[in-house]
């Protein structure tokens, strides 16, 4: 080899700039459209295929497929997508990630690099500096920033590398096998952490005249096996979940990768042939969506399967915890992670009420208005040990809601993220209201006076109605404009159940203690004015606290 005069730390420079570019065209298009994304992500994944569409779409427009992942991550723990479907947006994301190499083999080594740059720097600073006040001009600068360093960052490389070609001995090189320009692809990705980066190093390298086709493919299919090592170490500590897509990237890359560099020069071929590539720049870029698609097409098939397997695996990593949702869901996302808990104040609710329930019927199923759903859940259980439960869940979620508030949240976000917390509140003081005269009402449902069981009956029906009522309401896919008032209902219904009391009281001889009838009776009206009060909060977003019964 002659005397190589290789610029280092301009080839290093170009690599950061590239990344940084990159970084930031990830961050603009998020901050612009990122809701818009994440909806598109809810909406369309609902089988496999639609997975892989949205995954593919979302990281081709995103340019990160970390992102994505990690918005999988969130939906996946969250409860809206399952594992298969996740399964899904990762092979559409390893496709769409090959939208970069495009861009830069399109553009980047056609034109002047450097001049093409400098308009995208110019004036995306200047929308970035100036327009502050403008959320959506900044955030378009930014993006423009952001294309300016990629292609700034693209001639670095370039032209660093291209200063080297003139003194190497290229038959050296090649003379090793295409098995080591697979793993150089490897280290290099594994350790600059980005596939797009490593294939734009992969085609300069081409253009420079340093390696052909064949060894250019290789490094290729080098940088699609370490990209997963990117995944790898983000799972590291993480749920089962993560771990389980983390592995099932692996499986992708890694099979579809071996695979294909056994056929590699056929493959070549075929390619060349097919699509009639005559720009080896060009056929390198369409070898890398090939390949992508190829993985895509050998694992459809086998996802549903693939998923049974990977639900066997990692259970020791299962996030612990009574919580079922927000434990599986990161709070970098905090459209995902509201989802989760308002999932979990569901849980909390149904919890509540089925604690109430239990406590009316001692344990017993037979009530004519019990539905047939909680017929199937009573069980004789510790009540206690029940409402402690309800407690811990109610800890969870409190943590969960501190994480959650350190992250920006839209004027929406945080007002829903309000009217959540003071729903879980009001229903967790429901469940305590009726918990401290539990042993009262056992007392009651033991009295043989024959008021005392009349006035147990009546409290009952009640409560029995208006979780009926609470029930019917939750559940509403519209719901009025105008609060219920149900609060006001119950201070009739105390006024009544206290009249009638001190009525029967004047022609009867009461053995049980009346003060802890009219606690009791207190007690109950506060647990179903705090329960009211949490499905108002819930369901109209209220984040005023609602006055109830003192």
């Amino acid at each position: 080899m002659d005397h190589v005069d290789f610029d280092f730390w301009k080839f290093f420079a170009g690599i950061g700039i590239f990344l940084w570019g990159i970084f930031q065209l990830e961050n603009a298009i998020k901050e612009i459209g990122g809701n818009s994304l994440k909806h598109l992500m809810h909406r369309f994944t609902g089988s496999a295929w639609k997975g892989i569409l949205t995954g593919t779409l979302v990281t081709a427009i995103l340019q990160s497929s970390s992102l994505v992942t990690l918005m999988v991550l969130a939906f996946l723990g969250a409860g809206v997508l399952n594992l298969k479907n996740a399964l899904g947006v990762v092979l559409g994301a390893n496709l769409g990630t090959t939208a970069t190499a495009w861009i830069v083999a399109t553009l980047g080594f056609k034109l002047s690099v450097e001049a093409f740059s400098l308009p995208f720097l110019g004036f995306g600073s200047f929308l970035f500096l100036f327009l502050k006040d403008r959320p959506f001009l900044k955030n378009l600068g930014a993006i423009s920033i952001g294309f300016g360093l990629l292609f700034l960052g693209l001639d670095f490389m370039k032209t660093s590398i291209e200063e080297v070609a003139g003194g190497m001995d290229l038959e050296s090189l090649q003379g090793h096998g295409t098995w080591l320009f697979l793993i150089v692809g490897l280290i290099i990705t594994a350790v600059i952490q980005s596939s797009s980066a490593a294939i734009v190093i992969v085609l300069s390298t081409m253009n420079a005249g340093l390696i052909g086709l064949t060894e250019g493919a290789a490094m290729v299919i080098g940088a699609n096996i370490g990209t997963t090592v990117t995944l790898g170490i983000g799972s590291l500590g993480g749920t089962a979940d993560k771990k389980r897509l983390a592995f099932a990237h692996f499986l992708f890359n890694v099979v579809t990768g071996i695979l294909i560099f056994l056929l590699l020069d056929w493959v070549l071929q075929f390619s060349m042939t097919v699509f009639s590539v005559e720009d080896p720049l060009m056929e390198l870029v369409l070898f890398n969506t090939l390949l992508n698609a190829i993985g895509i097409l050998l694992f459809y098939p086998f996802i549903a399967p693939l998923e049974r397997f990977l639900k066997k695996l990692f259970k020791k990593d299962e996030p612990q915890g009574i919580s079922k949702y927000i434990k599986n869901v990161s709070t970098k996302l905090p459209s995902v992670a509201l989802e989760a808990l308002e999932k979990e104040i569901l849980l909390a609710y149904e919890a509540t009420t089925n604690f109430i329930v239990n406590l009316l019927n001692n344990g017993e199923t037979n009530d004519e208005n019990i539905s047939i759903w909680r017929k199937i859940l009573y069980q004789p259980i510790d009540l206690l040990n029940e409402y402690n439960r309800i407690k811990s869940l109610e800890d969870e979620i409190t943590k969960y809601h501190i994480l959650l508030q350190e992250e920006f949240l839209s004027e929406k976000e945080a007002q829903k993220l309000t009217s959540l917390m003071l729903s879980l509140r009001t229903m967790v003081f429901a469940a305590k209201d009726i918990k401290d005269v539990m042993h009262n009402i056992r007392d009651m449902e033991d009295e043989e006076d024959r008021l005392v069981v009349e006035l147990h009956g009546k409290i009952k029906s009640y409560i029995m109605s208006f979780l009926g009522k609470m029930d019917d309401y939750k559940n509403l896919e519209t719901v009025p404009e105008k609060e219920p008032s149900w609060i006001n209902e119950n201070a009739k219904q105390y006024k009544i159940w206290i009249s009638e009391l001190y009525e029967d009281m004047k022609s009867n001889n009461l053995e049980f203690p009346i003060s802890t009838l009219t606690n009791v009776l207190k007690q109950v009206i506060s647990s179903m004015d705090n329960l009211g009060s949490a499905v108002i909060h819930w369901k109209h977003q209220k984040k005023e606290v609602i006055d109830v019964m003192p």
